[in-house]
């Protein structure tokens, strides 16, 4: 038994698994210091030194020790391959470096995002599809695809990934997007005439301008949507969130609002003659200008 500050008064010498590396105290200590290392070597305790030029011996695989001393000298998480990041999280857990382990899940999230967000058509391939008589795009990923001024009409997206999908002036109608993830999509002056939307995300998208006439929006989340100026005859909103949307100019004629949550929503100049607003709450809605001529207000709270 050896003490290795008798050894050295800054350099460590460590063997892990067979590895062998030359290191210091400062890097080990400094920037994890709750970690297994920096205990190791804060000169509490006695450690056992190899025959072979005073080498403290770690039992563990020595395979990416190097990207354990190299975050502990510059802070960088190493790039690699997803299976060697789960075996060097393994060490790091070992070695309790808990800014590595932060470090490393960080990045393994960033990359499930980024994969999420890759399309897995272009608009060639979906004009080639749309050339058929029937064409389904049921759970595909279309993230980011500029799908602008292209018929598409009858096509089935449900379930599909469509965050930022543009598909302005497009020809839409009786499409369906069912359950669909259209975050952020622009439908800028695009015909959804009888499209079903049901249950879909469109948090924060764009259908100003937009003809949806009959289509069916149940339960969908409208979140920060702008609707301006857009044609919602007929349209069935039955517990859709239209929270912060802005309906400024919209026709809304016939349409129904049923149990839709309208809290803070813009609907000012708006069309709702003949509307179905019964037991909705419109105490926080800006219905200035709106026309209400018809409209089933019983039990409506204003």
């Amino acid at each position: 038994m050896k003490d290795a500050e008798s050894h050295s008064p800054s350099v460590v010498r460590l063997n892990i698994g067979g590895k062998k590396f030359c290191t210091t105290t400062d890097t080990l200590t400094q920037r994890e210091p709750d970690s297994m290392l920096a205990a190791m070597f804060s000169g509490r305790h006695t450690l056992c030194l190899d025959s072979d030029k005073g080498y403290v011996f770690v039992d563990r695989d020595g395979k990416h020790f190097r990207h354990i001393l190299n975050w502990l000298r510059d802070g960088v998480v190493p790039t690699l391959e997803d299976s060697e990041y789960n075996e060097l999280l393994r060490e790091a857990e070992y070695y309790q470096l808990l800014g590595l382990i932060d470090g490393i899940n960080t990045v393994l999230n960033k990359r499930k995002e980024d994969d999420d967000l890759h399309t897995e058509l272009t608009r060639t391939d979906i004009i080639k599809c749309i050339q058929s008589d029937k064409v389904r795009f049921r759970g595909v990923n279309l993230s980011g695809l500029d799908l602008s001024k292209l018929d598409l009409s009858f096509v089935d997206f449900s379930y599909a990934c469509l965050k930022n999908v543009f598909f302005s002036r497009a020809n839409l109608q009786c499409a369906k997007f069912r359950d669909v993830d259209a975050e952020a999509s622009i439908f800028h002056n695009a015909t959804l005439r009888e499209c079903e939307f049901t249950g879909a995300n469109l948090r924060g998208a764009l259908l100003a301008g937009a003809c949806l006439q009959s289509a069916n929006l149940q339960d969908a989340c409208l979140v920060d949507c702008s609707f301006c100026g857009a044609d919602l005859r007929s349209a069935h909103l039955q517990n859709a969130d239209l929270t912060n949307a802005n309906l400024e100019g919209a026709v809304l004629e016939g349409a129904n609002l049923k149990g839709a949550k309208l809290n803070n929503a813009n609907l000012k100049g708006a069309n709702l003659q003949r509307a179905y607003l019964r037991h909705v709450n419109l105490r926080e809605t800006h219905l200035e200008g709106a026309k209400l001529d018809g409209a089933n207000l019983l039990g409506a709270i204003r």
